[in-house]
């Protein structure tokens, strides 16, 4: 069985004299997280990374998961164990990987085991995006069309010829465009996002929830978003400083998972550090926001396509920007919607055993 590339022994060594060596900045008293990250917090986690974390630990556990490549594309393609097992693809996002589903692949693969019913087994497949993980760094940036395009390639290498598609954050657009531009090989797709909203008609014509959402999405580009304009416009300048220093680009992807995670929840450092050193050893931190910039590029027209492949939403409470019905339904031709009252936008990590549940309760009727 395929493994995780192992980390050469220089590569840890040279990340742990970083970490030791890390210039700190000067933080205001009592700023918390008000101004990003907690550099308190930080400095705790940065002297776990350097003297306590087992990276080779990890890796190991990494390991246990069947791994597969396929045309500069890495992979999890893990068999359901049940009569008829379904084949679903899981789209993540940034700031991560296919570290987002880890929780989830045996909840899915092996229903039986975990309380659940074995007729509603997955064959799960879990690729990187280009440029993310252990996936090859593309020599020019991919959009989510691309992906999505790439993503029925490999499932039909795979020999998977009909599936489900299921993502959130940046995925959530991949599996929007599966759905868009494969309709005749995707049953149905399930979301737990739909990312900012994009409305260029008369406002009037929304209900009340809708044009609220806009106003929120709004408000909260306005107030969160300045990671994602530097994404979208120079990711080559903060790709310099991420790509050098490992602190830094802890601080980057930790207060997104600390901003954008349930307020009740809590990862733990490993769980953090196990995504940051995925980054941090592939050397993808670059490649990964260049997709931003290349997303801005779609044609304005592809933004306004209605998913007609039947969609499923699930939407956790504890999520950065939550769509009224109405939206939904506006977007695609939504069949089931379900609101959870924990978890956040990482709710396949956070929440693992409700959102296997939602994605075996979603996808029975279109197995």
């Amino acid at each position: 069985m395929p493994k995780v590339i192992p980390a050469e022994a220089a590569a840890l060594d040279d990340l742990r004299a970083r970490l030791r060596a890390t210039r700190w900045p000067d933080m205001p008293e009592e700023a918390g997280w008000e101004l990003g990250i907690d550099v308190a917090c930080l400095r705790d986690l940065v002297a776990y990374w350097a003297d306590g974390f087992d990276w080779r630990a990890q890796e190991s556990a990494l390991d246990q998961f069947p791994h597969v490549r396929r045309n500069g594309v890495h992979a999890i393609h893990a068999r359901g164990v049940g009569p008829a097992p379904f084949p679903l693809v899981l789209c993540h996002g940034w700031p991560d990987s296919f570290w987002r589903y880890l929780k989830v692949i045996p909840l899915l693969t092996d229903p039986g085991g975990h309380g659940g019913d074995p007729a509603d087994a997955f064959d799960v497949v879990v690729p990187d995006m280009p440029g993310y993980g252990y996936s090859a760094r593309p020599a020019q940036p991919l959009n989510a069309i691309d992906v999505a395009d790439l993503w029925a390639a490999l499932m039909t290498d795979l020999g998977h010829r009909r599936f489900g598609a299921a993502g959130g954050d940046m995925g959530s657009h991949v599996a929007r465009y599966l759905a868009l531009d494969h309709p005749d090989r995707v049953t149905a797709v399930h979301r737990t996002d739909v990312g900012l909203p994009v409305f260029t008609g008369d406002p009037a014509s929304l209900s009340r929830e809708e044009r609220e959402f806009l106003r929120h999405a709004a408000e909260w580009g306005a107030r969160e978003g300045a990671y994602g304009m530097m994404h979208r416009t120079k990711p080559q300048t903060a790709a310099v400083g991420l790509n050098d220093s490992p602190a830094g680009l802890a601080a980057w992807i930790v207060e997104k998972m600390h901003a954008w995670s349930d307020p009740g929840y809590s990862f733990t450092r490993d769980d953090l550090l196990t995504n940051v050193t995925i980054y941090w050893l592939t050397g993808t931190i670059g490649s990964s926001i260049r997709m931003y910039h290349a997303n801005a590029a779609i044609d304005p027209a592809q933004l306004q396509r209605r998913v007609e492949v039947p969609s499923g939403f699930t939407l956790f409470a504890g999520d950065v920007v939550r769509p009224p019905h109405a939206w939904l339904h506006r977007v695609a031709n939504t069949v089931r919607i379900n609101e959870v009252p924990r978890g956040g936008h990482f709710a396949p990590f956070e929440q693992p055993e409700a959102y296997a549940r939602e994605l075996r309760d979603f996808f029975r009727p279109y197995r």
